[in-house]
């Protein structure tokens, strides 16, 4: 796999049981690359190792006063030179392959297994982690990869270099022979704990990453309630524990680096020492002691290699633990799926909870608890983060299904969906059934004054389709946000389109405008809203109420609000005493039907802003004012019929 040819076409199924098994997962699948390393890592080191033998013959050639034995060395150290040059060129050039190709692989695989688990992901694994896996522990995965060719061509050098020694002169071969060894397993007692070392800094950099991405993520937010420094007090913080791990780490290694000069040193002392004597007794010539010599010094070139590896795999091993966390997550229903890339149509069945949304109907679900509403969207979509039975599509299994199949059948928008930047044209080129356009899209979604703001905001694009979208929609407010991410999924136009809360952050007029859009654009489409607002739970063809896990009612809305009085509490924010359904006593005195809110009715439909909401929207004066009245003559109902009873008790008395 060459640099040009990436992406792979198919990255492959890792091995994530452990850390280790991944990196030799890596290894094995790029064993080409890592051959071809290798041989020029061989080439390369072989020709350096071999310039000492050629000064000693050309050395020793000077002495003998023998000029063709020179002109011979002279050209043995031009090939050597070549060799040199050429093996550098060509491993630098396949070790960058390696290392690059290596972390595209990860990163590849990384991609694969977000795009399957969706929005399950960030509840198993903090974003930051994910951020710090993607960057900075793909790196040092590559590095340990690429490495391992480069130490394995040193390690066999220096191994062709002492047996070259001991057969070239036995008397300081076997001072060399032995003690090379003892250099190269000098520092293993300490790399344990460089190991530790470097683990607990890649955990407090893992943690100060998860701080930052979480502060940048909610700033705004947090500037708006004055708690920015707070965040950023505690990123200080985690960032000065950052500093001192890498600081004990940084030691442990300084002290590695100083023991692999130390000892070379000492070797090379006792080389000279004995090569001395023995030169001085004619027992070795001028030459061969300073081929000996010179071999010994360029040693110290390959030996680095020992420490780089060891470094890199100290430091890689944290970090393929933690990216084989994440490949090793799985979703909790079958990804492969066992049936055809058919999409089925019907009715939506959740079983674990009864949720039913019949086919081309627009329901409404009412949960009390905004989190179990966002786990439910997500098991509606075939992304359930826990095990359990799956949602029923026409009578099908999501999880039956190929992911990309369930995807196609189901779309589901959380309730803080995510803006990619560019423009808004890329922003809603998206895949499609091609039946609803962005123009019908935007206008569904009451887009125009987001339109408006995005063509100021860009004096160069002329049509607001061309204005740029700033990373996340920052530069927008959070409704404009939430109605582009709508107009987005509408576009989209999926069988089956599941909204957690689409108009949380837009005002009730908007409100009103996009449910009719909603309703007008999906018709004859099966729609799930996950809402407790009155106006759009008005204009849902079906209301289910979602209590403790389980559906506990069904209906519409107007008839909830009187009959349910766990959904009127849910919708129109009544305290229990107040949600008291009609004719049973809160404290002696008659409930009246819809509950008071500060003394005066509360209107079926909930209150908003202090005035009364009517059920489903004003659609005109005459459905306020017949709202108020009716809550009122119920209110003055209830206070006769409590004199009423305080003046028979009187008669009694």
């Amino acid at each position: 796999m060459q640099i040009q040819d990436l992406p792979y076409p198919d990255p492959g199924v890792p091995d994530a049981r452990s850390g280790p098994r991944f990196l030799w997962w890596l290894f094995r699948n790029q064993l080409g690359g890592q051959l071809t390393s290798l041989a020029w890592g061989l080439l390369h080191f072989l020709a350096v190792s071999g310039l000492p033998f050629c000064v000693g013959l050309a050395v020793q050639a000077v002495v003998d006063r023998s000029g063709t034995r020179l002109a011979l060395t002279g050209g043995l150290i031009a090939l050597c030179g070549a060799g040199v040059a050429l093996g550098e060129c060509m491993l630098h050039r396949a070790a960058v392959t390696n290392w690059i190709t290596a972390a595209a692989r990860v990163q590849q695989l990384l991609a694969r297994r977000t795009a399957q688990l969706g929005s399950a992901l960030t509840r198993r694994v903090a974003a930051g982690e994910i951020v710090a896996v993607s960057t900075g522990d793909v790196e040092k995965i590559g590095w340990f990869v690429e490495g391992v060719s480069r130490f394995t061509a040193a390690a066999v050098t220096v191994v062709v270099v002492c047996v070259g020694l001991v057969v070239y002169q036995p008397a300081l071969g076997v001072v060399v022979a032995v003690g090379v060894p003892v250099l190269a397993l000098a520092v293993l007692p300490l790399l344990p704990r460089a190991t530790r070392r470097a683990d607990f800094q890649r955990e407090k950099a893992g943690r100060a990453t998860e701080l930052a991405s979480d502060t940048v993520a909610g700033l705004r937010v947090l500037r708006g309630i004055g708690g920015e420094e707070l965040f950023l007090d505690r990123y200080r913080r985690a960032s000065q524990e950052v500093r001192r791990a890498a600081v004990r780490s940084a030691r442990m290694w300084s002290l590695i680096s100083a023991i692999q000069v130390l000892l070379p040193g000492l070797l090379l002392i006792a080389v000279i020492w004995r090569g001395v004597h023995l030169a001085v007794d004619g027992r070795i010539t001028v030459g061969e002691l300073v081929t000996v010599y010179s071999a010994v010094m360029l040693l110290t070139y390959p030996l680095r290699h020992f420490e780089e590896i060891a470094m890199a795999y100290s430091f890689s091993r944290p970090s393929a633990r933690r990216a084989a966390r994440v490949l090793s997550l799985e979703r909790a229903t079958d990804t492969a799926g066992s049936r055809g890339a058919e999409v089925p149509d019907g009715d939506l069945y959740d079983p674990a909870t009864g949720l039913l949304a019949p086919a081309e109907r627009l329901t409404a679900v009412v949960c009390g608890d905004p989190d179990v509403a966002g786990v439910l969207a997500e098991r509606l979509g075939g992304h359930p983060s826990e095990e359990g039975t799956s949602v029923l599509l026409g009578g099908v299994p999501l999880d039956e299904l190929p992911l990309g199949s369930a995807r196609t059948a189901v779309l589901v928008q959380d309730k803080d969906p995510v803006l990619l930047s560019g423009s808004l044209r890329e922003l809603l080129d998206v895949p499609a059934s091609g039946e609803v356009s962005a123009a019908e899209a935007l206008a569904a979604a009451q887009c125009g004054d987001v339109l408006e703001a995005l063509a100021q905001g860009s004096l160069d694009a002329e049509d607001p389709m061309d204005a740029r979208i700033t990373e996340r929609g920052r530069s927008l407010s959070g409704g404009q946000r939430q109605r582009l991410a709508l107009a987005r999924s509408l576009i989209t136009d999926p069988e089956v389109l599941v909204l957690d809360e689409p108009t949380s952050a837009v005002d009730s007029h908007t409100e009103a405008r996009i449910a009719d859009g909603i309703r007008g654009l999906r018709t004859g489409r099966t729609t799930v809203v996950f809402t407790s607002s009155p106006l759009l739970l008005d204009r849902a063809d079906r209301v289910v109420l979602v209590h403790e896990g389980e559906v506990v009612a069904v209906g519409a809305h107007r008839e909830l609000v009187h009959s349910e009085p766990r959904y009127r509490a849910v919708v129109t924010r009544e305290v229990d005493e107040e949600a008291a359904p009609s004719g049973v006593l809160t404290d002696g005195r008659p409930a009246v039907s819809g509950g008071l809110k500060d003394g005066r009715p509360a209107v079926s439909g909930g209150l908003k802003d202090g005035r009364p909401a009517v059920s489903g929207g004003l659609k005109d004066n005459s459905a306020a004012v017949s709202g108020v009245l009716a809550g009122e003559e119920a209110a003055l109902g209830g206070v006769l019929h409590e004199i009423d009873e305080l003046e028979e008790i009187e008669e009694t008395a």
